[in-house]
């Protein structure tokens, strides 16, 4: 074979390498022009045109199966369940426990030792110099009738008397002592309230005429027939703004407000402002009192 016969087959040869070439290239481009016009094609039908990946969805987005579901619902159901009945059974307890607690006065001992500790407070708090706030006469309100314990409207008021520790009064006598009036916010222990003008006399004035033994230490005050009944402590008693009223907003008492006679004290709440007042007595027992009998604050104070 000669040098020429050898150029010949390499030319061949080369020649058939760049047309497998351009064979490769123009199928590439067909190639390409396919997928454009599938994806062109699958755009205008509303399909996602992402290709295909081998790439898992997120945890977040797989569904277990259903009997795991149901696993972990029955699992679920079984602690609530449990919970809710140990729940139940301390609360029973709880309640069984403070329902058969021994009892002071009408209340089971574990809440009288949180009244007591609120009446300690108030005992401390309370400052016989400490008035009530005072309003102008244009704050009068309606006073409003609530309680009706000792009363009755066909109480005979002529027969009416007042007995300060083996003395015996009537309206007249207290009357006659200096006629103190007030403006003052009365104050139930309920929430509402009302601002009102009481006159009367004070009962340090009348406790002044008729002292109670050196060293007392307690008031006690009853309805006639001793259907209500509040006891006070004697700072709570001399107070100045503690009066014996016979008027209310310039008007005499009617029954309802406790007509003839009531205590009015602007510093402790209404279940101490006792109406028609029929006995006073002094005593070095703290006396009883008709709703901290029911679990009220003895003092009342506010």
């Amino acid at each position: 074979m000669n040098d020429e016969d050898v150029g010949r087959g390499e030319q061949e040869v080369g020649g058939e390498q760049e047309e497998r070439r351009v064979d490769q290239e123009v199928g590439g481009e067909q190639e390409e022009r396919r997928v454009d016009q599938e994806v062109d094609e699958t755009r205008a039908e509303g399909k996602d045109a992402s290709p295909p990946t081998d790439t898992p969805p997120p945890a977040s987005h797989i569904s277990p199966p259903t009997s795991d579901v149901d696993g972990q619902v029955r699992r679920l159901s079984r602690r609530g369940f449990f919970v809710a009945g140990v729940s139940a059974i301390a609360a029973y307890g709880g309640w069984r426990w403070l329902t058969n607690a021994s009892r002071m006065g009408d209340v089971p001992w574990p809440l009288r030792r949180t009244l007591e500790t609120n009446e300690k407070l108030s005992e401390a708090y309370f400052r016989e110099r400490r008035l009530s706030p005072t309003f102008p006469a244009s704050m009068i309100t309606n006073a409003r009738i609530n309680g009706g314990i000792g009363l009755n409207a066909n109480y005979d008021m002529s027969a009416w008397q007042l007995n300060i520790d083996g003395h015996t009064l009537n309206l007249a006598d207290i009357q006659a002592f200096p006629k103190r009036e007030m403006i003052t916010e009365f104050r139930c222990i309920e929430g509402w309230s009302y601002i009102a003008k009481w006159s009367g006399a004070r009962l340090a004035d009348v406790m002044a005429k008729f002292p109670p033994p050196p060293d007392t230490r307690y008031v006690a005050m009853e309805t006639p027939g001793r259907a209500y009944y509040v006891g006070l402590d004697m700072q709570s008693a001399m107070h100045p703004q503690t009066l014996l009223a016979y008027e209310l907003n310039e008007q005499p008492l009617t029954w309802q407000h406790g007509a003839p006679l009531r205590l009015t004290i602007p510093v402790k709440y209404g279940i101490k402002n006792i109406k028609r007042v029929g006995t006073i007595r002094y005593t070095n027992v703290r006396p009883a009192d008709f709703w901290a009998e029911r679990g009220y604050d003895w003092y009342a104070g506010h």
